[in-house]
């Protein structure tokens, strides 16, 4: 009876280190977890400035991105642009986009990014005056050089309409930087 005792005490007393060093396993797990999680995200983004005669058009396009692997990245980015030509045009325009790159090897990168902005222009000149506010949409689809954190490449925007594109081609250069 004694020795029963004696043993159930032991394994009561075991059993309860167990189950402590368990919690303070997972409470370090989780923590560790956590730190990694913010390791593997990554910041950049794009500044535009561009100026000339009667002419301004400035971007601000910050972006993060999350490094699943040597391969896979999955991020947002925010858009802001203004333009304006003096006595004729103002625009501003505002989104967000979802990004999406593969590695193919190291150095070769291909993209997809999702973007929905919305278009607020107006035409004030001598012989035209109109507002227009809409919504439009790209997918762009490309590939680009990469060294270390660094790409830059040409993408495509596969639904780009002539009508109510903002940009002038569907085609354009990019330059990606990422902390």
């Amino acid at each position: 009876m004694i020795l029963n005792k004696a043993l159930f005490r032991f394994f009561k007393k075991t059993a309860l280190v167990l189950v402590v060093f368990s919690c303070y396993s997972i409470n370090i797990n989780a923590q560790q977890s956590q730190n990694n999680f913010w390791d593997q995200v990554y910041f950049g983004g794009n500044i535009g400035l561009s100026f000339g005669n009667e002419f301004f058009s400035g971007t601000l396009a910050p972006s993060a991105i999350y490094q699943f692997d040597e391969h896979f990245a999955l991020g947002l980015g925010l858009n802001a642009t203004f333009n304006s030509q003096k006595d004729f045009y103002k625009s501003t325009i505002l989104g967000g986009s979802l990004i999406g790159l593969y590695n193919i090897i190291p150095q070769i990168q291909v993209s997809a990014e999702f973007e929905q902005l919305n278009v607020d222009r107006n035409y004030d000149s001598r012989t035209i005056y109109r507002d227009e506010n809409y919504w439009v949409s790209a997918l762009y689809l490309g590939a680009g050089y990469r060294t270390g954190n660094i790409t830059f490449g040409v993408r495509y925007d596969v639904l780009y309409d002539d009508n109510d594109g903002i940009y002038y081609s569907p085609w354009s250069p990019f330059f990606r930087v990422y902390f």
